[in-house]
């Protein structure tokens, strides 16, 4: 029966450079929840139209897909709006990602990356849950310098994330990403090195 390693923890904390090291240690398949977002704000995707709806046409970019930074402009500081965003993508990303993980092989191992994999009640399905941790100077810095955000839109992008202390809760490993990217790395080996014997 395949595994499934659950991988969370805020918005620039890290997640994806553990994910593609957790490919070259063995790893199935990475699935980003934020790229399968992605894929369906496309023109012709899924959500487009339903997001369009919901705030009107000003969000869709030239192609008719959804413009991401419009959208963040929007939802991003209204808790009200941000909510409604979420109840129309959860659903449909939520299948995309079990889509995804049933293409694995019978022996396979999966990475599930996703900010509110708790919250979205995926923990259930994971074999361990692993969260990374990042100052929040550092989150800032990266959503500035590898999204091109304002300093303002980063800003309203922390403000809106989930807390950490329910997940330091049901997490198998805490991942400290706060140093350089070969102290990431150790700590990434030792815990999948733990995860492995944890499957028996």
């Amino acid at each position: 029966m395949p595994s499934i390693l659950g991988l969370t923890g805020n918005i620039a904390s890290g997640k994806t450079t553990i994910g593609l090291m957790l490919l070259e240690l063995g790893a199935t398949i990475y699935v980003d929840a934020d790229t399968v977002v992605h894929e369906l704000y496309l023109p012709g995707g899924p959500l487009a139209a339903q997001l369009a709806g919901a705030f009107g046409p000003a969000i869709l970019d030239a192609d008719g897909g959804v413009d991401r930074r419009v959208l963040g402009q929007i939802v991003f500081g209204d808790a009200a709006k941000l909510r409604l965003v979420e109840s129309i993508v959860h659903p449909a990303v939520q299948s995309a990602l079990i889509d995804r993980l049933r293409t694995m092989p019978a022996d396979g191992i999966g990475v599930l990356d996703a900010v509110k994999l708790v919250e979205s009640g995926y923990a259930p399905l994971c074999h361990g849950l692993w969260l990374v941790t990042s100052p929040p100077d550092v989150q800032l810095r990266r959503l500035m310098e590898t999204r091109g955000l304002s300093e303002a839109d980063a800003r309203l992008r922390l403000s809106a994330q989930p807390p950490l202390e329910p997940k330091r809760e049901l997490a198998t490993e805490i991942i400290d990403n706060s140093g350089s990217l070969d102290d990431l790395r150790r700590q990434v080996n030792a815990a999948w090195t733990r995860y492995l014997a944890s499957l028996g």
